[in-house]
């Protein structure tokens, strides 16, 4: 099955579409692109069935590269035969594809290799073929000193290893044997002789058994970090019952032999064969595979939860063009103050030290009311990092000793924010501003709008992953890269206003171009009209036809240039203008005349009905945000720190991650607490992203607090006692031997066991 084909089957979409999509991606065009202004072409694929498309589009076509080497190869050794031919040109994985190549590949020199040079490949062969001979009589006509086979037992032993490496590369046998490990396989943990201490984050794994294929990516990520560590050592069993399981599996290899009659002399050497084929060779390869299998697994499942965390961030509401002060809050080294306009240009900046050890609250007040009343500040943007509770509390004094002020204060996240002051960009725009005073930027903007503020930072910098540093960064990059790109375009972008780092972002955009539309912008003034856009230097035709709907140019010549109609589309709009006798300015705007409006009446060669359908409603409310409406939170007074909760409280936070188990909350006492999933809500929930997405403002009632380990746990049930409407399938962890009852690897509901998950992951 040809790739095209094979994609459209796994999509369940038609041929046609697939093919039209690869020939646009193949001509340079973008996701983003595609989704939203090629649905005639795509059939309406939408952005999230296209980027399945390219992940398979670009696996496929690596797995067919790498069929390529290796037919080559083997062809190269005149060992292709067209059977093997036919086997490898149907490999649809790139597991298979390599069990196959293994006989064939270049490998150091093996005892069998050995073998086959001392002349023992035909007493393999005949042992193989006459079950009647006696090993040991036919193996003394092989005896050859010269060659190192000296007795009788050295003569079968290199057979034997010639038969084991046939049987080891047998591709088969060898996916028929991985995937019952798979299915039955229990992966066991324990903590390293004498390292006890060491490894007490991961106490939870010091004796821990689950099935291997049950085992959910973040606990998997866990206890390889714990062994690359080297402080847990993880064993895979090849079934509960270890030692029943692999006398099984070496039965089965024998089956393979076809050895059916053990009372034959030759049966019997080959059964013992069989048995070592399995433990040494077959099963050592299988847990290596297996294991490799669980981390891949495991790697993918956390950069979905992390792509899916980052598209929730980058898309919150965002608080809008207001003068905005932030601040960096710190405690010795004082905190760090910033006052941007509502376009984010640095006002002002200062330094105040209202918490100890010089605690100038008083004066510290009166700085930032100064700062206030003469920048004309709308919003203030707290970090929430080191002392935040605290500098929380000095806004509101400033609130409540200054009402005239006017202000409302935000607590926002601060993670990547000292990525971002340190880094070349923020030197290259602040290069006489200390780096902790761009950190206050930061925070500030980020408040305005977070979209444009966090597309300068490293995506695994922000701090919404799961174990991000242990899954393979080129896959990460490239899945949060596409989110960020998907988010940008989604929302559109302000060419008059937009950073180089947030116009890189959109389709089509390099940072060479980005930067010369700024240098442009900064020479000639703002963009009047999306033509001006042309004379951009390295800005061609096919950058323009990808970026163009998506910049934005507000107040200009065309109010359509403000909109997500792309040019190539003006010219539909005039016949639309032309055909209702109005204006476009009277157009815009009118939901219900336009929605009167029947497509099917502007549908040509060039325009479709579903290019029609999203011009008029894009009429309707043109360059509209999808982001949501724009929402603050005040944490409870009183409650800064860990030691001021009690069981049974109720809380106001903000979701600051969201990972397989649950969801962590910001509560304000400088360590997030933990809503398993089982609490989530009061229905059953597979899904912890079924119930909530980071920015979430939620309600929690506080079920649990350690203090030492610094774990709080929460629900966000109604009622936190109550059991969910319908019931959790618990996962088997352990084995079901009477004799070994499970051991627990969470708590009851699992409340606190995985809490630590979040400090493993950063």
């Amino acid at each position: 099955m040809d790739v095209i084909s094979r994609i459209a089957e796994e999509l369940s979409v038609n041929y046609k579409q697939v093919s039209a999509t690869v020939k646009l991606l193949d001509d340079g065009s973008t996701v983003p692109f595609i989704a939203r202004y090629r649905k005639e072409a795509t059939g309406g694929l939408d952005d999230t069935q296209l980027r399945m498309l390219e992940e398979r589009l670009i696996y496929l076509r690596e797995l067919n590269g790498r069929r390529a080497s290796i037919l080559d190869s083997i062809r190269a050794q005149d060992k292709l035969t067209p059977e093997l031919e036919q086997a490898i040109n149907s490999a649809d994985t790139k597991t298979l594809l390599e069990d196959l190549y293994l006989p064939y590949k270049p490998k150091r020199r093996t005892k069998a290799q050995i073998a086959r040079e001392a002349g023992l490949e035909p007493l393999a062969d005949t042992l193989l073929h006459d079950r009647l001979l006696i090993p040991e009589q036919i193996a003394a006509e092989y005896l050859n000193e010269d060659k190192g086979i000296g007795d009788i037992s050295a003569a079968l032993e290199g057979a034997r290893q010639i038969i084991m490496e046939r049987i080891s590369e047998n591709a088969e046998l060898l996916a028929e044997l991985r995937e019952r490990v798979w299915q039955n396989g229990i992966v066991h943990a324990t903590v390293v002789a004498g390292k006890e201490q060491q490894a007490e984050k991961f106490k939870d794994y010091f004796d821990y058994r689950e099935a291997i294929n049950k085992i959910p990516s973040h606990r998997a990520l866990a206890l390889l970090r714990g062994r690359n560590e080297n402080l847990l050592a993880i064993n895979l069993q090849p079934a509960i019952d270890d030692k029943v399981e692999h006398e099984l599996c070496g039965q089965f290899v024998a089956r393979h032999l076809k050895i059916t009659d053990t009372t034959r002399p030759a049966d019997s050497w080959l059964a013992e064969t069989a048995r070592y084929a399995w433990k040494i060779k077959l099963f050592t390869r299988i847990d290596a595979d297996l294991k490799l299998r669980l981390r891949e697994a495991a790697e993918q499942e956390a950069i979905k939860v992390f792509a899916s965390n980052l598209r929730a961030l980058l898309l919150a509401a965002p608080a809008g063009g207001k003068i905005t002060m932030g601040l960096d809050p710190g405690i010795r080294t004082g905190v760090k103050v910033a006052v941007v306009d509502a376009n984010g240009k640095l006002l002002a900046t200062d330094t105040i030290y209202p918490h100890p050890p010089r605690k100038q609250w008083t004066e510290s007040i009166a700085a930032l009311a100064q700062l206030i009343q003469k920048h004309g500040v709308n919003l203030v943007s707290i970090g929430n990092g080191t002392a935040s509770r605290e500098t929380d509390q000095l806004v509101a004094d400033v609130i409540k000793q200054y009402p005239e002020l006017n202000i409302a204060k935000i607590v926002v996240s601060e993670a990547g924010a000292s990525v971002y002051s340190a880094s070349e960009l923020a030197a290259k725009e602040f290069p006489e501003l200390d780096v902790s005073l761009r950190g206050a930027v930061s925070i500030a903007r980020r408040l305005q709008d977070p979209l444009a503020e966090l597309v300068k930072i490293d995506p695994k910098s922000i701090g919404v992953g799961q174990y991000q540093h242990d899954v393979n960064p080129v896959q990460l990059a490239r899945s949060l890269d596409a989110v960020v790109e998907d988010c940008v375009n989604a929302v559109g972008v302000d060419v008059n206003t937009a950073s180089v780092p947030l116009l890189k972002q959109v389709s089509g955009l390099s940072t060479s171009v980005s930067e010369n539309i700024v240098a442009y912008r900064n020479e000639h003034g703002s963009f009047t009209n999306r033509e001006q856009l042309k004379k951009i230097p390295r800005l061609g035709g096919k950058t323009y036809e990808q970026a163009a709907g998506f910049l934005r140019i507000m107040n200009g010549d065309n109010p359509l240039d403000a909109s997500a109609v792309h040019p190539e589309a003006y010219p539909l709009v005039e016949a639309i203008i032309k055909d209702t006798g109005k204006s476009i300015r009277d157009l815009i705007g009118q939901s219900q005349f336009l929605r009167n409006l029947n497509p099917n009446c502007y549908t040509n060669g060039d325009f479709g009905l579903p290019t029609v359908t999203d011009i008029l409603q894009e009429l309707e409310k043109p360059g509209r945000d999808p982001r949501p409406e724009f929402k603050s939170l005040a944490f409870t007074a009183g409650i800064e720190k860990i030691t001021d909760l009690e069981v049974g409280m109720k809380l106001e936070g903000i979701v600051s991650n969201v990972a397989n188990f649950g969801a962590f909350v910001d509560i304000g006492v400088h360590q997030d607490g933990l809503v398993h999933i089982s609490h989530l809500s009061d229905t059953f929930i597979k899904d912890a992203k079924e119930a909530v997405k980071v920015g979430d403002i939620v309600k929690v009632t506080v079920l649990e607090i350690d203090v030492a380990r610094k774990r709080i746990a929460l629900s966000m049930k109604t009622s936190p006692d109550a059991r969910p409407t319908t019931p959790a399938k618990t996962e088997k962890n352990l084995t079901k031997r009477p004799s070994a009852p499970p051991k627990k690897t969470e708590p009851v509901r699992g409340t606190m066991a995985d809490v630590f998950a979040k400090a493993l992951g950063k």
